[in-house]
């Protein structure tokens, strides 16, 4: 196979989509025109089911806005859009300990919060990129105060609520992972010692979460790494541990491939692709267990829209830190199965939730966790993987 060509071919596909489908989709159907900010409960054809907001949704399609200003083409209607965001989560999405809400109702009137500190990630990346699309510098220092919060509601003891329970200590893998990307998309427009300490706090920690002896990174241990057996405990998450992947390889270019930080991610890769690839209907699958057992969480054998985007996004990494065709014969498998299964060619935009055959189990757009952020981050970073690669 022309690997060349093949790499070009995809790269002009995930432009298009992006321009001609999944931005012009939320834009016209998700984007709240009277208060700002972005609606993502929304049904097949885009009409809005609940005019709840996500908060973590409103940083993530800000930064979805500003990655595509700053990577695909100036349009000016991103940029706006991402700017009516950010000022939304200005106005509304904190509270007065500096914490930031899970849900507000359509005007920003509270609704909840939850114990993780993903909503402040995503606004941090969110200001961080838009400084970089607006020329505001501002936007930077508001992002790295941000990122220092989150930093200390984190290492607060009694802060926040135990992983678990507070009889079983424990460490999640998300909030380790989340952590490295929030710290190298914000250390792109502003430097400061605490974003490179950080990344080095979370390298190190993933190593805990990483077990030979099962071939597999959990995603949860006990403080120092101790496995717990248990149904969570022995859960395998691919598509995060897939995610962590592509982290870790952006980091290891970012440190001119590093040999042992490259390899480190090359393991949870090669790990968590024999874990999550579905040999028998193909797609990335929810979730396994680490001795085979049957896992607890009622959506384990279905499909997921955003392990299959990570998944296209790590392929593509891990070529461009190899050469290794194994990577991009992957890359096609995963490609090929996404694209005939997730789009929508009628109304537009992808579905989100299949079961494991790869038929439709629910139709909707988009929810409190689906929104635009996965697919279109995958076409832009996927774009800018392929045009690294063709040249």
């Amino acid at each position: 196979m022309d690997w060349k060509k093949y790499i070009a071919a995809w790269q002009e596909s995930y432009k298009k989509d992006l321009c001609e489908n999944i931005m012009p989709f939320w834009l016209k159907n998700g984007l709240d025109r009277v208060n700002g900010g972005i609606y993502t409960c929304l049904d097949r054809d885009g009409s809005l089911m609940d005019s709840t907001k996500s908060v973590w949704f409103q940083g993530r399609f800000a930064f979805v806005c500003s990655f595509a200003y700053n990577t695909i083409e100036k349009n000016p209607e991103w940029l706006a859009a991402a700017k009516s965001t950010i000022d939304f989560i200005e106005a509304h999405c904190f509270d007065s300990d500096g914490r930031m809400y899970f849900e507000v109702m359509a005007d920003g009137t509270p609704l909840r919060k939850r114990r993780y500190v993903f909503s402040e990630s995503f606004a941090a990346i969110a200001m961080a990129e838009y400084s970089k699309a607006s020329g505001d510098k501002s936007y930077a220092e508001k992002a790295l105060a941000l990122f220092k919060d989150i930093r200390k509601f984190v290492a607060t003891p009694g802060y926040m609520p135990a992983k678990y329970l507070d009889s079983l200590q424990a460490k999640g893998h998300s909030l380790v992972m989340i952590l490295i990307n929030t710290a190298s998309r914000i250390r792109n427009v502003i430097s400061d010692p605490v974003l490179d300490k950080q990344i080095d706090e979370s390298i190190e920690s993933l190593k805990d979460f990483m077990k030979p002896e099962f071939k597999a990174l959990l995603e949860m241990v006990g403080p120092n790494g101790e496995f717990i057996d248990t149904c969570n405990g022995r859960v395998i998450n691919p598509g995060h541990c897939i995610e962590t992947a592509w982290f870790l390889l952006e980091e290891a270019k970012h440190r001119g491939w590093e040999k042992e930080l490259t390899a480190q991610a090359l393991q949870i890769l090669d790990w968590s692709w024999e874990w999550g690839w579905d040999k028998q209907y193909g797609g990335i699958i929810n979730f396994r267990d680490c001795r085979n057992l049957p896992p607890q969480d009622y959506s384990q054998d279905m499909k997921f829209w955003w392990p299959q985007t990570e998944a296209i996004i790590a392929t593509l990494y891990a070529y461009e830190a190899t050469g290794d065709e194994k990577y991009l014969i992957w890359h096609k498998q995963i490609s090929e199965w996404t694209y005939a299964h997730f789009p929508d060619n009628e109304c537009g935009e992808w579905y989100g939730y299949l079961h494991r055959d790869g038929t439709v189990a629910q139709p909707a757009k988009g929810n409190i966790f689906k929104g635009p952020f996965h697919i279109p981050r995958m076409m832009i970073k996927a774009y800018e993987l392929c045009d690294i690669l063709t040249k």
